[in-house]
């Protein structure tokens, strides 16, 4: 990682699957950083390292404002905003999966570069699997990286095209590029969102008086009162500019890819995916999980917050009452406490408290999105039982977590991902709960609304089946993973 997390995130967030980034653009619109800012807010959920902004006025130029932490404590005092004039702009939330693992803020996104015909900046989302082969092409033919991230690959190749515009240049980079990515980019007067051909990793068009946003999620158009157009088409660039919109299709077509983990965890539920709410498909989620998996329980309980939307589906579909049994301490975060070592080893009791009053003597059903590591399970099942608990069934609202992520997900390595080591039952004895059990593929297919997991799936979902629809290049070469043919 790029920045050293709060002590306190490794005991709660070390045992989820994170996305890595969230994007978010906006031009023709009066004090563009300012919206680019509450956007990034609402997109803080997918990168919470690092933050940056950069704007273009003109007779000013380009202007860039990086810092790490959040976006609360970086970008709505004035003075900094003051710093980002005009009516283009740019910006980035991150975590990192490419890149060093100290803080540096070279690495902080938008990363900008000058060109012949002018400057650009671009904010990416997702992972290039062959980025370590390309730096190394690049710097044997001559280029010099600032940065450790992936993303400069992109304004190297940038570099060396031969094409007369910036968006031709792009074209001719990214289709050099292997894996997945969502990007926005800006010039002096045009926005640039492009998708890669899978459409692996989201990006929203929305429209804002006279001008046009672009985000990772609908929530960030949602909270500057932007107007959501569309979703920018897999292996679609769009260019935005205040006279209107110009589309086209750069790339060879791919089989659509978008990552199921995205309805799972990853995007907020208030979001829209594919015409389709992230809360109505996590609570269908809990419908399947209660066909698939029924157990005679007193209550169903979420996990918060992840959980919530599919506990409320099981208790629906199964008639278990619905209960707050975990209560989620909305104000934990960076503390005047010393962050001692005894302080750390209160863990997930930092974040999470048992309602005690309603626990005690009850058959509990836990609802969570996935099992990564087991650890975070083990600690929530320890405070269920300690709270008086009866008996404690956990249900997943996703499929065994057995393969990492190499599309912008930051994910254990396969030994040390829980459901790689053991069987269902063995991980049942492992968290030492009365049952366990996941939803299906079928299962998660149908309540993101397929029929079920096809022949040829609509998803990725390599994370849970072993099916990589992009060859990790640079893992592969470097011996670091075996694919599920060879495993």
């Amino acid at each position: 990682m790029t920045f050293p997390r709060h002590p306190f995130d490794s005991a709660w967030n070390g045992d989820k699957l994170r996305e890595e980034c969230g994007i978010f653009g906006a031009i023709g619109v009066p004090d563009a950083a300012t919206f680019v800012a509450l956007g990034l807010h609402a997109l803080q959920h997918r990168g919470q390292e690092a933050g940056g902004i950069v704007s273009f006025a003109p007779g000013v130029g380009f202007n860039s404002v990086r810092r790490f932490g959040y976006v609360r404590d970086n970008f709505t005092s004035s003075d900094v905003m003051q710093q980002l004039p005009g009516q283009i702009a740019c910006g980035h939330v991150r975590y990192s999966t490419s890149g060093s693992k100290g803080a540096a803020i070279r690495d902080v996104q938008p990363l900008f570069a000058e060109f012949a015909m002018g400057g650009c900046a671009i904010a990416h989302n997702g992972n290039l699997t062959n980025a370590e082969q390309l730096r190394a092409e690049l710097i044997d033919r001559g280029s010099i990286f600032q940065s450790s991230s992936d993303t400069e690959c992109i304004i190297h190749l940038m570099a060396r095209s031969i094409q007369r515009s910036i968006p031709e240049r792009m074209k001719d980079a990214l289709r050099r590029v292997e894996g997945a990515f969502s990007v926005i980019a800006m010039t002096r007067t045009k926005l640039i969102g492009v998708r890669d051909p899978r459409g692996v990793r989201p990006l929203m068009l929305g429209r804002l008086g006279e001008g046009w946003v672009m985000a990772s999620e609908t929530c960030a158009l949602d909270i500057i009162g932007a107007e959501f157009v569309r979703e920018i088409a897999p292996g679609e660039m769009v260019i935005a500019t205040p006279d209107g919109i110009e589309s086209s299709f750069p790339f060879d077509a791919k089989p659509k890819k978008f990552c199921i983990f995205e309805h799972v965890y990853f995007s907020r539920p208030d979001s829209v995916i594919g015409g389709q709410s992230v809360y109505e498909t996590r609570r269908k989620i809990g419908v399947e999980l209660a066909k698939e998996a029924p157990v005679e329980a007193d209550l169903v309980c979420p996990v918060p917050d992840s959980g919530t939307p599919a506990a409320i589906g099981y208790s629906q579909e199964s008639g278990i009452p619905y209960a707050m049994g975990i209560i989620r301490n909305q104000y934990m975060g960076r503390t005047f406490i010393e962050p001692t070592a005894e302080i750390r080893n209160m863990g997930v009791r930092l974040k999470l408290n048992v309602n005690r009053a309603l626990i005690r003597g009850k058959r509990v059903v836990l609802v969570d999105d996935s099992v990564v590591r087991g650890t975070t399970s083990r600690k929530i099942k320890e405070m269920i039982l300690d709270a008086g608990a009866a008996e404690v069934h956990f249900r997943i609202a996703s499929p065994p977590t057995q393969w990492p992520c190499f599309y912008g997900v930051d994910t254990p390595e396969r030994e040390k991902l829980l459901a790689a080591q053991m069987s269902v039952e063995e991980m049942r004895e492992h968290l030492d709960v009365d049952s366990l059990a996941f939803v299906s593929l079928d299962g998660l297919y149908r309540a993101a609304g397929e029929k079920g997991r096809a022949a040829e799936p609509q998803f990725c979902d390599a994370c849970f089946s072993g099916d990589y629809p992009v060859e990790p290049t640079d893992q592969i070469a470097a011996g670091r993973v075996r694919l599920k043919a060879d495993a």
